[in-house]
């Protein structure tokens, strides 16, 4: 199984302990930085943390940690011109699998503007974009981000994550690859399968957003069990366990 949305460095050694044991063998882990940042240096610090200690971290405990790396809607700062050219570098290097998560959150300038350049950097490097949506506003935000990508990149090379089903009659006939979180506030086991129900499993990751906000580090595997208990086809539940995470993040 492979969780395709987590922070690992919000979360314990005895998380990726659990989440190993029960079936998961890779996490994807994402940057987002909780507390307000007010400098480039301390925001570099935080996405090199994730690559070189997070990673160790979780290998201890069996998990292979793959690593997304971006400015976070709530870490946009006027001045980051440091993280763009990191970002190149960590790309060209091949040490992240895709620039993640960003998005939209307050819809403001700095967001908005740090949002685009970083699509334009996927968009330069061939590169794969995790999209957050957040918990309020979520369509009047998903609207914009709808907006802004075509302008920038192409929308297969996307993920818009944290799909629910307040909004996914907005994407689901577009070309983007669609997160579906199971957390509490986001999705439960039910909610998620029921979309995967209604409209299939071909476009879909899951993911558990395990963070510093309330979480189940065991809720993949917990919803494929749950799959399994209802008689899905195995060719179904093998795309959203891991096939589908597989081919899109070429890991």
């Amino acid at each position: 199984m492979i969780d395709t949305h987590i922070h690992a460095d919000a979360r314990s050694g005895e998380d990726f302990k659990e989440m190993y044991l029960a079936g998961i063998d890779s996490a994807i882990t994402c940057s987002y930085y909780p507390y307000k940042i007010d400098s480039e240096i301390i925001l570099l610090n935080h996405l090199n943390r994730i690559l070189e200690y997070d990673t160790k971290r979780a290998s201890q405990y069996g998990l292979d940690l793959k690593v997304a790396l971006g400015i976070h809607p709530t870490n946009a700062l006027e001045n980051v011109e440091l993280i763009y050219d990191e970002l190149y570098k960590w790309i060209d290097a091949k040490q992240i699998v895709a620039i993640g998560e960003i998005g939209l959150e307050d819809l403001t300038d700095a967001e908005i503007s740090v949002f685009k350049k970083q699509l334009d950097i996927a968009d330069e490097t061939n590169s794969k974009v995790i999209i957050h949506t957040p918990r309020k506003n979520k369509l009047e935000v998903l609207k914009v981000i709808l907006d802004i990508v075509p302008e920038h990149l192409d929308e297969k090379q996307a993920v818009i994550d944290h799909i629910n089903h307040d909004i996914i009659g907005e994407v689901i006939d577009k070309n983007y690859m669609l997160g579906l979180t199971v957390q509490p506030q986001k999705l439960d086991v039910s909610g998620a399968i029921g979309i995967l129900d209604e409209f299939g499993f071909d476009k879909f990751l899951l993911n558990s957003d395990m963070s510093n906000k309330p979480s189940d580090p065991l809720s993949v595997p917990k919803t494929i069990r749950e799959l399994t208990r209802l008689g899905y086809k195995n060719s179904q539940i093998e795309k959203i366990s891991h096939k589908n995470a597989k081919e899109y993040f070429d890991i």
